[in-house]
């Protein structure tokens, strides 16, 4: 008995460490496997996304089958037209980037004319040298190939999208051909589906208000290529803390150069972009959400930096719906209820309530 009490202490230790190390061998794995773990993990999320609309479909009377084929027709025909409008924009806006450059070039040795007249010890001619416009656009063709390789990604995802949205159809009697006891793995299995649809719901929802503003706030400024500002928006509004600020930075400096803007105007915008966002990100989408979907301030920008580390750019603007996702798992089984609750900001459900499944809490 002595012996058992003496022993028990000592696992801990033991199962931390080959948890740490299964950790560390998982997302060592998700690196480099990232490629493949991407698109992978966008068509997933674009997949529940659209299962909300399938869903409806079918309870209008069509068949789950031609709901999924209505549902991928409509979807693609929008995203069609939306990328022609892309691809519109941005060929003009390639167009305009030369003289755009060299404004700014011009702006830039203004700047350093004016802090080397104040007596500051500033070499203007080595730092225009460095920044000569033309070395700055040695970048264009760099661009326009990683849009290329964007475009053959996004077939893949679409692809990956369309079957797995027929995969749907019969997911749950798989799973419970699969499993002995499927009840209450089917009853998890479904709260966390219906929580984590609700949330890419409402977040893809408020991400495209937000960027239909932003295009009313654009056209109303003055600002060019106001659809391009507006996809890019709705894009980064999923990096939580700096995606507004990395959206707002292009249109603001436009407008800064352009010959019918200023620094007025500028900050308009800038205004205007820190308005929308401060109103969809702290007032709307909270109350939408409510605060049991909610995460800290700390591990949203915790999750920047980790998802960045493992999977680039793509990691950083779906590292809010990654930890999400992974809060809504943890939060759907008892045993690692707990951890969700680490995960979240701390003002969630009522102590009485916190071991409720999140769809069923008061969200007050």
């Amino acid at each position: 008995m002595l012996h058992s009490n003496d022993s028990e202490p000592s696992t801990i230790p033991l199962n931390l460490t080959l948890t740490l190390a299964a950790l560390v061998v998982i997302v060592a794995g998700m690196r480099v496997g990232s490629s493949l773990l991407v698109p992978l993990l966008l068509a997933l999320f674009i997949a529940v996304v659209c299962t909300a609309p399938v869903e409806w479909l079918h309870r209008l009377g069509l068949s789950r089958r031609l709901a999924v084929w209505l549902t991928l027709v409509v979807i693609g025909v929008f995203l069609s037209l939306l990328g022609l409008l892309l691809v519109n924009s941005f060929d003009t806006f390639v167009d305009a980037l030369p003289g755009i450059e060299q404004k700014l070039y011009q702006y830039y040795l203004g700047l350093l004319d004016g802090l080397a007249g104040m007596g500051l010890a500033i070499d203007t001619d080595r730092l225009a040298d460095l920044l000569d416009a033309e070395q700055l656009g040695n970048w264009i063709p760099a661009v326009l190939g990683e849009v290329g390789n964007m475009m053959m990604q996004s077939i893949v995802v679409a692809l990956l999208v369309m079957f797995l949205l027929f995969e749907t159809l019969n997911f749950r009697d798989k799973l419970s051909r699969a499993l002995v006891n499927p009840a209450p793995s089917l009853r998890r299995f479904s709260e966390f589906s219906l929580t984590l649809k609700r949330y890419l719901a409402v977040k893809t929802l408020i991400s495209l208000v937000t960027g239909a503003f932003i295009w009313v706030a654009c056209k109303l400024v003055g600002v060019e290529f106001p659809l391009l500002w507006a996809v890019l928006a709705f894009a980064l509004n999923y990096i939580p803390n700096i995606g507004s600020a990395i959206a707002a930075l292009p249109p603001v400096m436009l407008l800064l150069v352009s010959p019918e803007g200023g620094l007025f105007e500028a900050l308009i915008l800038s205004a205007a972009y820190l308005g929308i966002n401060f109103v969809m990100g702290n007032l709307v989408e909270p109350r939408v959400m409510g605060k049991a979907l909610g995460l800290s301030t700390f591990v949203a920008f915790l999750s920047l930096v980790v998802w960045g580390w493992i999977f680039g750019a793509a990691g950083m603007l779906l590292s809010v719906v990654l930890t999400m996702t992974l809060k809504i798992a943890l939060d759907s089984h008892p045993e690692t209820r707990w951890i969700a609750h680490l995960l979240g900001p701390g003002d969630g459900a009522p102590i009485d309530q916190a071991d409720r499944p999140p769809s069923k809490r008061e969200e007050e």
